[in-house]
């Protein structure tokens, strides 16, 4: 993670490729689970290839960090299962 992950405007950018070839084209929701079995709702834009509502919460959640590390798993078209890499 970097401190504009972590802090301030919680943004979590995704990489355009991935996203493009296995995200939903327009904005939706995208369901976060974590090892504990907690599921969060944000909000992916598209056009921006990235997460931001509902990231915050997350983020705070785990006490996220700058120089942590996630592994995301998609694991249905708009779930993610997320644990410590």
């Amino acid at each position: 993670m970097l401190i504009s992950h972590v802090t301030g405007g919680f943004w979590l950018g995704l990489p355009v490729q991935f996203c493009k070839s296995y995200l939903p084209v327009r904005d939706d929701t995208i369901t976060l689970v974590d090892e504990d079995g907690d599921e969060y709702q944000t909000v992916y834009l598209a056009q921006k290839t990235g997460l931001s509502g509902g990231w915050r919460g997350f983020s705070l959640a785990r006490d996220l960090v700058d120089g942590d590390a996630l592994v995301f798993q998609l694991v249905k078209n708009t779930t993610f299962k997320v644990c410590d890499g």
